[in-house]
């Protein structure tokens, strides 16, 4: 009984904006490029996942300037109250203001700060080679391409103008070259303090900003802990 007064009566529904983007039906570009628009809140997600897994002092800093930079978005948002194109173009928005651009803010402070990591930080804790080169060079060249996509969608699906995009643009790299430096001269030399807390030790929390390949790091520590537990184990089946 009471399920057929919901149904009688059903309340006013709201998807989730945050992940809704719609494209012009039977437009293929559109569809793919709504896709790509999504890239900025799989970047966040992943920033979650890496967190939970790895619990690394940088990747917690790197997350908390992409909250630091959508905090600026909102309240940019909320003073310049511009609105977005073409309205009643789309039937949910996060919301009605389009100055600057969220998406393009998030893209571009992800982009410019890990380019900075890439060139900079790296630099300074590893002795490059011509192959870790190429590989930086690589993964910049397709970080670029993304944030260009990412930033044209906006537009071409008419959630956002140019201007709304360029000025995103132009906050979210300015933003991330701030906190890049802000990680690297201020918080970077209090992580082995911050590792070193109860709270950080009881939840794993650890400092890995001197070691220069955290990736070959953790594969030789693996392979080797992992053979001196085989060679325990043949010992003791012996």
């Amino acid at each position: 009984m009471a399920l057929e007064e919901q149904c009688s009566a059903p309340p006013q529904w709201r998807p989730v904006s945050l992940t809704h983007v719609e494209f012009p039906e039977g437009d293929l570009p559109g569809r793919l490029l709504a896709y790509i628009s999504l890239l900025p809140v799989a970047i966040l997600v992943g920033f979650v996942t890496l967190i939970v897994f790895k619990r690394e002092l940088h990747t917690i800093s790197f997350f908390g300037g992409l909250l630091l930079n959508e905090g600026v978005n909102w309240v940019l948002k909320h003073i310049l109250r511009e609105p977005r194109p073409c309205a009643g173009a789309h039937t949910h928005l996060n919301t009605e203001y389009g100055m600057p651009s969220s998406h393009a803010q998030l893209i571009w402070f992800f982009f410019v700060y890990f380019f900075l990591f890439l060139y900079l930080r790296m630099h300074q804790t590893n002795n490059a080679r011509c192959v870790d080169l190429l590989w930086r060079h690589i993964l910049s060249v397709i970080l670029l391409g993304v944030a260009l996509l990412v930033s044209y969608s906006r537009v071409y699906l008419l959630y956002h103008t140019w201007s709304q995009v360029f000025y995103g643009g132009v906050a979210g790299s300015t933003i991330g070259i701030v906190w890049f430096f802000f990680t690297q001269e201020v918080l970077t030399p209090i992580f082995p303090r911050i590792a070193a807390w109860p709270v950080s030790e009881y939840f794993l929390v650890r400092d890995t900003s001197l070691i220069p390949n955290i990736l070959w790091f953790e594969y030789t520590v693996t392979r080797s802990e992992a053979r001196n537990r085989q060679r325990k184990l043949g010992t003791k089946l012996q």
